[in-house]
């Protein structure tokens, strides 16, 4: 397995939609496994291949608690077949916007089918913290970060402080 680098916003590549994956063989199960160690290498709790500059529509997800037994889940072509009615608030934040949160709300349940590390379709339903992260790492999939959920006012300053964060690091390597 080898640790990707994270694409960080503002970045163009963040905002395109994702190719299918045609089937999980064994070059999409690698990419799987290495998004897997990056996303827990961050620390996260979930990782989708535009994230790392891949536009193939694969997510990675594990709300395991620290002590608690990993549990991740590995999802190609995720398929939202239904969502609650009800929605909950999280405060939401992403490895490609560091250290930025905000509150977003979003169905508390949903069911989604997927092709698995060993190309079987599945379907899981999900809730809670589960169907929040399912649900933020989809949206990548589709060019969608949390903060387009937010308030433009919000999403502004959150873009211009990761905009000045680039520039002072480029400045600061170069």
């Amino acid at each position: 397995m080898a640790k990707l680098s994270i694409i960080v916003a503002p970045d163009r590549r963040l905002k395109l939609k994702s190719a299918p994956v045609e089937r999980v063989d064994a070059a999409v199960r690698r990419l799987m496994d290495d998004m897997l160690e990056t996303m827990y290498a961050a620390p996260g709790i979930g990782l989708a291949a535009p994230q790392v500059g891949v536009t193939r529509r694969i997510i990675v997800v594990d709300i395991a608690r620290k002590g608690e037994a990993p549990a991740p889940l590995r999802m190609a072509n995720p398929m939202r077949l239904w969502t609650s009615d009800s929605s909950v608030v999280y405060d939401e934040g992403c490895l490609s916007l560091p250290e930025q949160y905000s509150e977003v709300r979003r169905p508390d349940r949903v069911r989604v089918r997927y092709l698995d590390h060993d190309n079987a379709t599945r379907e899981i339903e999900a809730e809670g913290l589960l169907a929040t992260c399912i649900q933020h790492e989809m949206d990548h999939l589709d060019g969608v970060l949390f903060v387009d959920h937010i308030s433009a006012l919000k999403r502004g300053i959150i873009l211009r402080k990761l905009g000045k964060a680039k520039r002072t690091d480029a400045l600061a390597g170069a």
